[in-house]
C-alpha cells in the first residue's frame, strides 16, 4: 500500500486531533525561537501558530456536528457545519495577518538586531516540518473524505510552512546583508500572503453554503452515467447537483411512456439511481417521474407571488 493510499483512509476526526497536539508543540517551538532572536518573523510565525490551534478545535468540533444523522429539525443531515470550520478558519487566518502586519510596521520604523538566529532557525524549520507532513496527510484525506473542514485546516498549516519558509529566508537576509529593515519587510510580506488564504477559505465556505454546483468532472460523470440509459421514449433534463459537505446531490425529471405501469417505471428509476451512486461516491440522487409529452415549468414569475 503507498502512503498516498494509507494517508487518504486516515479519518478526519483523527487528523484534526493530530492538527490540536501538532499546534501546541509548534506553539512551544515557534515561541521559544521569537524569544531567543528577537525575530519580528519569527513572531509573525509563532501567532499564526495559536490561530492553527483555535482553527483546528472549532475543525473537529464542526465535523463531530456534521457526522450527527438526520433529525427532525435538521431533515437533511447537519453536513453543511464543515463549510462553517473553513469560513472560521480564514477569519482567524485574517486576524493573524493583520496582527502581523501591525508587529511588522511597529518594528519597521525600530529596526533591532537579532540574536541567536541558529538556535531561532532550527525551531522554526523543525515545527514547519511538522506543519507540512502533517498537511499533506490532510489533503489526502480531505479529497477522498470530501472535507471542507479538513481541507482548510490544510491550507492553513501550508500558509503557516510558506510563513516559516519567507522568515527563514527573510533572517538569513538580514544575517548577509546586516539590513535589519528586511525582518519587518519579510514579515509584511508575509502577512500579505496569508491575507490571500483566508479570503480564499471564506469565499470557499461561502460557496458550499450557497449549495454551489458539483465540479465540472462529477457532473460529466452524472451525464455519462444518464446517457446509458437515454432512448428514443426516455430522456432526462431539468438536472441540477449540489454539494452539502461531504454529501453531494443530485435532482432530475424523467421522462418516459405515459402507458408504463407505476412498478416498471419505478423499477427503471432505481435503476438509474443506483447507477448514479455506484458512479459518484456519495451521490444521493432525486429523480422525479414524468410521462414523455408533460413538461415541468421553473422559475416562473407566479411562483414568486
Amino acid at each position: 500500500m503507498s502512503l498516498a493510499l494509507a494517508a487518504s483512509r486516515i479519518p478526519p476526526q483523527v487528523l484534526l486531533r493530530w492538527s490540536v497536539a501538532v499546534a501546541v508543540v509548534t506553539i512551544i517551538l515557534k515561541g521559544l525561537a521569537w524569544w531567543l532572536t528577537g525575530s519580528v518573523g519569527l513572531l509573525s510565525d509563532a501567532m499564526e501558530s495559536f490561530v492553527n490551534l483555535a482553527g483546528a478545535l472549532f475543525a473537529l468540533l464542526m465535523v463531530k456536528i456534521a457526522l450527527r444523522p438526520a433529525d427532525e429539525d435538521h431533515p437533511y443531515g447537519h453536513h453543511k457545519a464543515e463549510y462553517f470550520s473553513a469560513g472560521f478558519e480564514g477569519l482567524l487566518i485574517m486576524v493573524a495577518a493583520a496582527g502581523i502586519l501591525w508587529a511588522a510596521l511597529l518594528r519597521l520604523q525600530d529596526p533591532q538586531p537579532l540574536e541567536q538566529v541558529g538556535v531561532g532557525l532550527a525551531l522554526s524549520v523543525a515545527s514547519s516540518a511538522l506543519n507540512g507532513g502533517l498537511a499533506w496527510l490532510m489533503f489526502q484525506s480531505g479529497r477522498t473524505h470530501r472535507s471542507m473542514a479538513l481541507e482548510g485546516d490544510a491550507r492553513h498549516l501550508l500558509t503557516d510552512v510558506w510563513t516559516s519558509v519567507g522568515v527563514v529566508v527573510g533572517i538569513g537576509l538580514v544575517i548577509a546583508t546586516d539590513w535589519l529593515w528586511l525582518d519587518p519587510v519579510v514579515g509584511i510580506l508575509v502577512a500579505l500572503n496569508i491575507l490571500r488564504e483566508g479570503v480564499h477559505l471564506v469565499w470557499r465556505s461561502s460557496e458550499g453554503l450557497m449549495d454551489r454546483a458539483l465540479e465540472a468532472e462529477v457532473i460529466a460523470e452524472i451525464e455519462k452515467t444518464l446517457a446509458q440509459f437515454e432512448h428514443r421514449t426516455i430522456r432526462f433534463d431539468h438536472v441540477s447537483t449540489r454539494r452539502s459537505g461531504q454529501r453531494r446531490f443530485v435532482d432530475l425529471h424523467m421522462h418516459m411512456p405515459a402507458d408504463w405501469t407505476l412498478g416498471r417505471a419505478a423499477a427503471l428509476r432505481g435503476s438509474v439511481e443506483q447507477a448514479l451512486m455506484s458512479a459518484v461516491p456519495g451521490l444521493r440522487a432525486t429523480i422525479q417521474l414524468l410521462p414523455t409529452n408533460v413538461e415541468a415549468h421553473f422559475d416562473d414569475e407566479k411562483d414568486l407571488i
